[in-house]
Formats: structure tokens, C-alpha cells, sequence
């Protein structure tokens, strides 16, 4: 089960349309919140650089190894540290979801 996170008709005050700008939020992760999240509708998969790995001080041991890599926009290969379940909050009450992310 995929939680949906959309946007109204009021997100869009302000924006030009149509447009391709990206889309950036602030999000709570394990207690901590994370800002300039870009979502991308693209991708694959959720990526979470390992500078923001260690700012949330999650032992290294709660990895899964992942033996396929990714790739990049440039074509290039790219080796995942491995990948791990985090409890992810986005929203505000009483508009809140709660949900655990790989």
C-alpha cells in the first residue's frame, strides 16, 4: 500500500503554468527534519546522499546490501551504499501521513 501525497488548486497560487520547475519540501525523517527534498515523479527510486545518512546518526550495520546499481542522468554507475526503512511524516495536523520509506 503507497501512501498518495498530492497538491490542490491553492499549491499552485503563484505559479505560472504550465511549468517544469522542480519540486522541493521539508520533510520529518526519524525525528529529524529534512529540508530541500526534491521530488522527483522520474525516478526510480528514493535516494538519501550519506552526508544526510550520518547527519541522522543511524548505525551503518541497518543497511541492506543492494547489489544493482543506479544510473545516473550522464549514463554513469553509480554503487548504492545499500538501502534501509525510515519512518518518513510529511504534513501537518490534521493533514498528516505517516509512513516508513525505503
Amino acid at each position: 500500500y503507497k501512501e498518495v501525497i498530492s497538491f490542490s488548486e491553492a499549491d499552485y497560487e503563484g505559479v505560472r503554468l504550465p511549468h517544469d520547475d522542480p519540486v522541493v519540501v521539508t520533510l520529518l525523517v526519524e525525528l529529524f527534519t529534512m529540508k530541500r527534498i526534491l521530488i522527483d515523479s522520474g525516478s526510480s527510486t528514493n535516494i538519501l546522499y550519506k552526508h544526510a545518512f550520518d547527519q541522522l546518526k543511524i548505525p551503518t550495520d541497518q543497511r541492506r546490501p543492494v547489489k544493482t546499481p543506479l544510473v545516473g542522468c550522464a549514463g554513469e554507475m553509480v554503487h548504492p551504499l545499500g538501502s534501509i526503512d525510515l519512518f518518513v511524516v510529511t504534513g501537518t495536523t490534521p493533514c498528516q501521513i505517516q509512513v516508513h520509506m525505503t
